[in-house]
């Protein structure tokens, strides 16, 4: 087995080996006793590329995550900043994504950044991947987290919006965190060759889902005769609410919200070992999940901001997750606003179970080449459910502390799990920054490549 000192030390070697095993794979169409990380197979390739782009647009979430943050960015510009700061940052996080792909497709593994790194960064790879794989496992540990914060809170609200007087507390929201959290743990754990069909319900779920929303929110308020917000209310009506005089710092904080739906840039690449022809696949996913992502999320942004008839109560609503108020306002019932909302929980559930899976893979490459305490332990392979067992359970408990913070501290858990855009960003950088700065002459072109200057140009804003 290759190890991280190794794969360091030799680093040209190496991706020479793995290019090779790459394309042998590609030509036999199946399993080698070596996958192109150097490392032995050990995974099984239960997932397809229609599995791999469902848990791309499943786990991406972009629509949902826009949806539920509107009541923390409406305060950058109001509802034409929600929508040019996301178009802003979706343009930014395309240029990345294809970074990303370019990568994925020359050395694709279930390590990621992580390995990207250990490659591009020549000499200093071992230092590089080093701090690429623990920001990057970081990142999706709190992405987790995060998931199952919203799931939880969705699903309080829901019961909340059907129940006049429910007081909603911390403690509520933290019970319904711990079930989710270990159902998505159990579910990851003992259901593997269930996960890709799994996730291609959740892609429907997606896709249904996203296209129901935007009909009720443009269709309800006409039926029930309630106003529609205005033109310039939506796209012209700027407003700093921030308490920072500067426009132009309100509309970069605000791109952070767009980041949070659009950031989950590496997802489907640690699936890499799981998949046939990673070389081919894991790009083309990729691009199905920002294409679809950023355009749903557009479209749905627009939908709901129209069907808004006041924001005075959106951000004075008592339901924790700001939809429950938003489709209440566009559906004109209670009844209507829960149907909704069940139609963002579905898919969002399945993309705590993608977030896990994520998670607990990242973690496991790091533990395979002895990164993480313990690794001898968290690097085994269960040969009953062919999973990393123990990586996914360290996943399961250390979601599960950090939960604990919630009930102390609201505030401390989401700065917490908003280190997710700048751990991973961090990790994205230090993995194509060397890739730039060595013109590329330590990894091999795989099926996607981007020739000459327009490569190095995208890999140049990528970092920027």
């Amino acid at each position: 087995m290759v190890t991280l000192e190794d794969k360091t030390a030799q680093p040209s070697t190496t991706h020479e080996k793995s290019f090779a095993l790459s394309s042998n794979e590609e030509a036999l169409g199946h399993e080698l006793a070596v996958n192109v990380s150097g490392h032995r197979q050990e995974l099984q390739r239960n997932f397809g590329l229609l599995s791999l782009c469902s848990l791309g647009i499943t786990s991406g979430n972009v629509w949902i995550a826009l949806g539920g943050a509107i009541n923390v960015a409406i305060y950058n510009g109001g509802p034409p900043g929600i929508i040019y700061e996301f178009i802003a940052a979706s343009v930014f996080y395309c240029i990345i994504a294809a970074s990303i792909a370019e990568l994925a497709s020359a050395i694709p593994s279930a390590g990621g950044v992580y390995h990207w790194a250990t490659i591009t960064g020549g000499r200093y790879g071992r230092a590089c991947g080093w701090f690429a794989g623990w920001w990057n496992a970081l990142a999706w540990l709190l992405g987790f987290t995060s998931i199952v914060q919203i799931v939880a809170a969705q699903t309080v609200s829901m019961y909340a919006v059907m129940h006049d007087g429910f007081e909603t507390k911390q403690w509520h929201v933290f019970v319904t965190y711990i079930i989710i959290t270990w159902i998505s743990v159990f579910i990851v754990l003992y259901l593997n060759r269930a996960l890709p069909s799994i996730e291609m319900i959740g892609g429907f779920t997606v896709v249904a889902g996203v296209f129901l929303s935007i009909l009720v929110c443009a269709i309800m308020p006409h039926v029930n005769n309630q106003p529609y917000a205005s033109n310039f209310s939506v796209w012209g009506n700027w407003q700093n609410q921030t308490g920072y005089s500067s426009s132009g710092f309100a509309f970069l904080a605000g791109m952070l919200n767009g980041a949070y739906a659009v950031g989950s840039v590496d997802l489907v690449t640690h699936l890499a070992e799981e998949v046939p022809h990673p070389s081919r696949n894991i790009p083309k996913a990729i691009l199905f999940q920002y294409v679809f992502g950023c355009l749903s999320g557009s479209f749905y942004i627009i939908a709901i901001l129209y069907g808004i008839s006041s924001f005075d109560e959106v951000l004075a609503s008592p339901y924790l997750f700001p939809l429950a108020e938003i489709y209440r306002q566009a559906a004109g019932s209670k009844a209507g606003s829960v149907g909704l909302l069940f139609l963002a929980f579905v898919p969002t559930f399945i993309s705590g179970i993608g977030c896990c899976v994520t998670a607990s893979r990242v973690f496991w490459t790091l533990a395979r080449d002895g990164a993480t305490p313990f690794s001898h332990f968290f690097s085994n392979v269960n040969q009953s459910t062919h999973n990393p067992f123990r990586a996914i359970v360290f996943s399961g408990v250390f979601v599960t502390v950090l939960g604990c913070i919630y009930v102390g501290s609201k505030t401390a858990f989401q700065a917490f799990v908003g280190c997710f855009i700048i751990l991973s960003t961090l990790s994205y950088v230090t993995a194509i920054l060397p890739h730039v700065v060595s013109g590329r002459q330590h990894v091999r072109p795989g099926w996607f490549w981007m020739k000459g200057m327009a490569g190095m140009v995208v890999h140049g804003i990528s970092c920027a």
